[in-house]
């Protein structure tokens, strides 16, 4: 890609002619008077420059390309519409760009719009001396829109984050929404952490999400309704407790304690560990549950600890046969967890 050339945005409507570049990922697209960044890889080229264009073109001045996305020209496209979209469902969603590399890599961040309404939008954090807009613009309905990529170093900035938005519709009549303006404090702890990024309806990659409003209800509504829902819940509880119950004894033999001895299970990252230190650290957390329920007879505890090489459950078998050597063991059913776990019986 190159200055002059002709592109279309893959991701939402629009394109343009390249007028320069910011960075290694970021072009900037003159799409009918706006200049406007947006990632190389959102952008596929229709017509090449020839040398006539490229030398007639005109490079942005440094003053103009700014941080943030300009208001970019709505087209009237049929937009196909769902029952569930007259409800309005947005988040912003945070991806890693290499999810194998989290200790180092960079993020993204997306607006989502699952809904059938036009969102006018401003994507801010929070500073020292007040807001600071980071992308603007519409998003489409039905649809997902990149708002900017960020390091490690920028986690700080975004601690506190809000997008404020006004839903609508093109054309047609619609049930008038509420305008939104929805504050959200960033973990960025999550960042670090790999089972923070989780499956999700949005994206094939697993994800952070942070939902802006959900079934027409922001954030914070959601979370009010969560607690009204939890005192009701208490209420019912209680007045049940004041009936007369049936005398039940607990049966706990019929219940069984699962332990997975997966390193990922137990800890969130394996820097600095060697084969040796990991395997001790599973036999002190096998020995450690163990401990807590060798009083409890008749319990089934079972450890998965995987096939592999068979180096941990060999570790497992010569403490089952020297430190608890009057526990009952065998091979935990293949049915429910394959040919890597033991259960053991508390005598």
């Amino acid at each position: 890609m190159k200055v002059g050339d002709k592109v279309r945005f893959l991701n939402t409507t629009g394109g343009g002619i390249v007028k320069g570049f910011q960075g290694k990922d970021i072009v900037i697209v003159d799409d009918d008077g706006f200049d406007t960044p947006i990632l190389i890889r959102e952008c596929i080229v229709i017509e090449p420059a020839n040398e006539a264009q490229v030398s007639q073109s005109v490079k942005p001045k440094a003053h103009e390309v700014t941080s943030y996305q300009k208001e970019p020209k709505i087209e009237r496209v049929s937009v196909s519409e769902t029952k569930e979209g007259e409800r309005i469902t947005a988040c912003l969603a945070y991806l890693p760009l290499d999810i194998k590399t989290l200790s180092t890599t960079s993020y993204e961040c997306y607006l989502v719009n699952d809904s059938n309404f036009y969102l006018s939008y401003n994507y801010m954090s929070r500073s020292d001396k007040g807001w600071i807009s980071r992308a603007v613009g519409t998003i489409e309905p039905n649809t997902k829109i990149f708002l900017e990529e960020f390091t490690k170093t920028d986690l700080n900035d975004l601690e506190k984050v809000c997008v404020q938005f006004i839903p609508y519709k093109i054309d047609k009549p619609f049930s008038l929404k509420n305008p939104c303006s929805s504050e959200i404090r960033i973990d960025t702890v999550k960042f670090y952490k790999l089972h923070s990024f989780k499956e999700n309806d949005y994206f094939d990659d697993d994800a952070i999400i942070y939902y802006l409003m959900k079934n027409d209800l922001t954030e914070r509504e959601l979370f009010v309704s969560a607690e009204v829902i939890e005192e009701a819940m208490k209420e019912k509880k209680q007045l049940d407790r004041q009936q007369p119950q049936p005398l039940k004894k607990k049966d706990t033999s019929s219940s069984i304690i699962e332990v997975d001895l997966h390193l990922e299970e137990l800890i969130d990252s394996t820097v600095g560990l060697d084969a040796k230190d990991i395997l001790e650290y599973q036999i002190t957390k096998f020995r450690e549950i163990m401990d807590e329920n060798k009083a409890k007879k008749g319990q089934k505890i079972v450890f998965i600890h995987g096939k592999g090489e068979g180096v941990l459950k060999k570790a497992i078998l010569s403490d089952l046969k020297t430190r608890y050597s009057m526990m009952n063991y065998q091979d935990a059913s293949f049915k429910e967890y394959g040919f890597g776990a033991t259960m053991i019986t508390i005598k």
